[in-house]
C-alpha cells in the first residue's frame, strides 16, 4: 500500500522518503490515505498538511542523527547564556556551525533541533540554538532590539553576544571545521543581522530572514508612523512579561477582535484597562511616538555597518509582519558595506513561509510550484555550501532572486531595484472612477468620510474574527471595494500583459475637515470574471478575485517627517508622497487594475482620531469623524508611480522539484 501511495505522489516521495524512518513514512502514508480519501491529495494544499503532519515526526527522525550537547556559555560581562548544539553523528570529519539565537526558546535534548531540512542534515551541519539574554535558560535581563553600542563604546549588545558565541563555539566543538554560519526567522532574523555587525573572523556568512528591522519605519509594531495596535498588544501580552512578573488577565469574553479594539477605545485605554502596568515595553511604545532617537537606537538597518561576512536576506512578498525588514536592511546594507557579498531573495510568502518546505500556494493562490523547496534547495542550501563548506565550486547567489507574482516565475538581478527600468504613472480620475496611464484632464475629487466610531476594517470576516491571520495579505478584497468609507478607481481590463518592477510610490493630493489623517493605498489586481484557473483548494476558481498585490497604511502627519510632525490645515489640498514595499508583478491581459483608499484598517492599525496630537495619549473625546477628499487632475493629480521594464522580462518557471 506504502508504494503504491509514494508512486501515485512522487514529490510527496521525493521531498520526504529520503531522510525520514521507518515509523514516519508509515505516519506520511497514514495521512496521505487520509488525503486521496477526500480526493485532496493532488493539490498543493494537500502537501502542504502533509509537511505539517510530519514537521513533529521529522525532528523526532532528526533528532536520532544527532548528539545534542549543552552550555552555558560565558558573554564578555560574565553572563551565561543556554546554548544547545547538535552533533551529527553519522557523519565523521568536520563540519560547518550553522547557528540561530532566539527569544522564543532554544529547545532541549529531547525535542530535536528548531529548524533543519534533508540538505542540511545529509551534508552534516553542527546546529545550534541558543537562547538571547533574559530568555530561555540565559541568564540575565532581555531587552526588546538592544540598542547597538555605538563606536568606541564599552559593555555588551547582541553583536557582541553573537562574537562571544562564535568564539566559543569554535574553541570548544571538536567536529568543526570552524566555519559558523547564523540564520533566524523574524526576531531571529534581527538577531542573526545583529550578529553580523563587528562580526566575529569565524563568522562567514548570515542570513537574516524577514528581520526585525525598524519598528516605527516599517515592521511590525508600526508602519510609516501607524502604530499596530493588534498584533502588537496580542504578542506583548504573552512575550513581554519579565521573568516571574504578573501576567495581565484581559477578558476578551466572545467579542470579536474588532469589537474589543473598538470598545477598549483610545490607544491609552489598553493599558488602563488590561495591561494595568504590567508591561513595560507598552508604556516605553506610548512615551515614543515619534520617530526619535529611542527608535533610531534600535533599528537594525541604521546600524548594519562593519558586516565582513556574507550575507542572504529574505522575505516574502505577503509577510503582514516583516517585509519592510527584508527589503531594507539589503538596501541598508548595500550602502553600508560596500563590497560584501550582499543577496536578497524575495518570494511569494507568508512570513516564514519558506521554511516549510513546501509553500506551493499561500490561501486560494497558487503559485505553480513548490517555491519553498525551490528556496530551500537552489538559493539557501547552496548559500551555506559556498561561505560554509568552503565550496567554491558552487556559484554565488544571484544579488537579488525575485519572484514575480502573476507570473509565478523567479528572476535573477545584478541588482535590486533592478536597473533598465523607467517610471510609470498610474492616475487615479475621481470623474470616471478609473485609473489610467494617461493624466485625467479634468480635476475632480472622491469623497468619503473617516469615522473613527465606525473605522474600516481590514478583514471580511471583522464581525467574527478574533486574531489577525497569516495570510490576510493575499486574501481576496472584492469583499470591501463597495464601502462608502473608501475610494475605488478600477481600471479597463488590459489589452496586453503589464509587468511591474522595483520601487512603487503613493503619491497622493487630499483635503480633509480634519488636522490629521491616515491613508491606506491597495493595488490589487482584478481577476476576469470567467477566469476558469483552480483555487489552490479546488474548491472554487479565481474568477473576479482580486489580489492585493500591495498596500500599506501612512499616517499623516509624517508626510514631511517621521521626527517632527506636521498638521494638516482643514479643507486645504495638501501633498502626501510615501513608498509603499517594493513589488514585482504582471498584471495579466484581461485583468483590470484596481486602486483603493481608505483612512483606517482597522484593527491591525489604530484609529487616527482626526486630530492632530499625541495618539497615545489621546483621550476618547479626541476621536472626531473627518471629511476626506482624494483630489484627482489639474494641478492635484493623484497617482502611484510605478517601474517597469522597456520590454516584459521572461523569468523562470521550476520543474521536477
Amino acid at each position: 500500500m506504502g508504494a503504491i501511495l509514494f508512486a501515485i505522489v512522487p514529490q510527496i516521495r521525493k521531498q520526504f522518503s529520503l531522510t525520514l524512518q521507518t515509523s514516519l513514512k508509515v505516519a506520511a502514508i497514514a495521512t496521505v490515505c487520509s488525503l486521496l480519501a477526500t480526493g485532496a491529495v493532488a493539490s498543493s494544499t494537500a502537501l502542504a498538511s502533509i509537511e505539517n503532519a510530519l514537521q513533529a515526526g521529522q525532528r523526532q527522525s532528526i533528532r536520532e542523527l544527532y548528539k545534542p550537547v549543552e552550555y552555558m556559555i560565558p558573554m564578555r560581562d560574565g553572563t551565561k547564556l543556554y546554548t544547545i548544539v547538535w552533533i551529527p553523528l553519522a557523519k565523521p570529519g568536520k563540519h560547518p556551525i550553522l547557528m540561530e539565537r532566539t527569544p522564543y526558546g532554544a529547545g532541549s535534548p529531547s525535542t530535536g533541533p528548531r529548524r533543519a531540512y534533508k540538505e542540511l542534515v545529509d551534508a552534516g551541519y553542527i546546529l545550534a540554538f541558543q537562547d538571547v539574554r533574559g530568555k530561555g535558560k540565559s541568564d540575565g535581563k532581555f531587552e526588546n532590539v538592544r540598542p547597538q553600542l555605538k563606536p568606541g563604546q564599552t559593555g555588551i549588545d547582541e553583536s557582541t553576544d553573537t562574537y562571544d558565541t562564535v568564539d566559543f563555539l569554535v574553541n570548544n566543538i571538536y567536529e568543526t571545521n570552524g566555519n559558523v554560519g547564523l540564520w533566524g526567522i523574524s526576531y531571529p532574523g534581527f538577531y542573526a543581522g545583529a550578529g553580523a555587525i563587528n562580526n566575529h573572523p569565524n563568522l562567514k556568512a548570515v542570513s537574516p530572514q524577514a528581520p526585525v528591522t525598524d519598528w516605527f519605519l516599517g515592521d511590525d509594531v508600526h508602519h510609516n508612523g501607524a502604530f499596530f495596535i493588534q498584533e502588537s498588544f496580542d504578542f506583548m501580552a504573552n512575550f513581554d512579561i519579565p521573568r516571574g512578573g504578573q501576567r495581565p488577565v484581559i477578558d476578551r469574553g466572545t467579542k470579536s477582535a474588532y469589537d474589543f479594539y473598538l470598545e477598549t477605545g483610545a490607544v491609552r485605554n489598553f493599558d488602563e484597562k488590561h495591561y494595568k502596568g504590567l508591561v513595560e515595553f507598552w508604556k516605553d511604545i506610548m512615551d515614543n511616538g515619534t520617530y526619535n532617537d529611542f527608535w533610531k537606537d534600535r533599528s537594525l538597518s541604521r546600524n548594519f555597518k562593519n558586516v565582513n561576512c556574507a550575507v542572504l536576506t529574505v522575505g516574502g512578498w505577503f509577510d503582514k509582519e516583516d517585509m519592510w525588514g527584508a527589503l531594507n536592511l539589503y538596501k541598508y546594507g548595500e550602502r553600508q558595506n560596500r563590497g560584501i557579498d550582499n543577496f536578497l531573495v524575495m518570494g511569494p510568502w507568508s512570513h516564514g513561509q519558506w521554511s516549510g518546505g513546501t509553500a506551493g500556494n499561500l490561501n486560494e493562490v497558487p503559485f505553480g510550484h513548490l517555491t519553498g523547496r525551490y528556496y530551500q534547495t537552489k538559493l539557501e542550501f547552496p548559500f551555506f555550501e559556498r561561505y560554509l563548506n568552503n565550496k567554491k565550486d558552487v556559484a554565488k547567489p544571484a544579488e537579488a532572486a525575485i519572484y514575480e507574482t502573476g507570473a509565478n516565475a523567479w528572476h535573477e538581478f545584478a541588482t535590486w531595484p533592478p536597473k533598465g527600468t523607467k517610471s510609470v504613472d498610474l492616475y487615479l480620475d475621481a470623474s470616471t472612477g478609473k485609473v489610467d496611464f494617461a493624466k485625467p484632464g479634468t480635476a475632480a475629487a472622491a469623497k468619503y468620510v473617516s469615522d473613527p466610531a465606525a473605522p474600516t476594517p481590514y478583514l471580511e470576516d471583522w464581525k467574527t474574527n478574533r486574531r489577525a491571520p497569516g495570510d490576510w495579505l493575499i486574501r481576496d478584497q472584492k469583499w470591501g471595494i463597495d464601502r462608502k468609507d473608501s475610494a475605488v478607481f478600477t481600471g479597463a481590463p488590459l489589452t496586453e500583459d503589464k509587468q511591474f518592477v522595483g520601487e512603487l510610490e503613493v503619491d497622493l493630493w487630499v483635503k480633509t475637515t480634519g488636522t490629521d489623517a491616515d491613508f491606506v493605498v491597495k493595488l490589487i489586481d482584478v481577476f476576469p470574471a470567467d477566469d476558469a484557473t483552480k483555487s489552490a483548494s479546488g474548491t472554487r476558481t479565481m474568477a473576479d478575485y482580486h489580489l492585493m498585490v500591495r498596500s500599506d497604511i501612512f499616517r499623516g502627519k509624517f508626510r514631511n517627517s517621521f521626527e517632527k510632525p506636521e498638521p494638516f490645515k482643514p479643507g486645504q489640498p495638501t501633498r502626501v508622497k510615501f513608498k509603499l514595499n517594493d513589488i514585482m508583478h504582471t498584471f495579466k491581459k484581461g485583468h483590470r487594475i484596481l486602486v483603493q483608499v481608505q483612512s483606517s484598517w482597522f484593527p491591525i492599525a489604530d484609529r487616527n482620531p482626526n486630530v492632530f496630537t499625541d495618539i497615545y495619549s489621546a483621550p476618547d473625546s479626541a476621536y472626531k469623524a473627518a471629511d476626506i477628499e482624494i483630489l484627482t487632475g489639474g494641478s492635484s493629480a493623484s497617482k502611484l508611480v510605478l517601474n517597469a521594464f522597456p520590454k516584459i522580462k521572461p523569468g523562470l518557471i521550476p520543474t521536477n522539484l
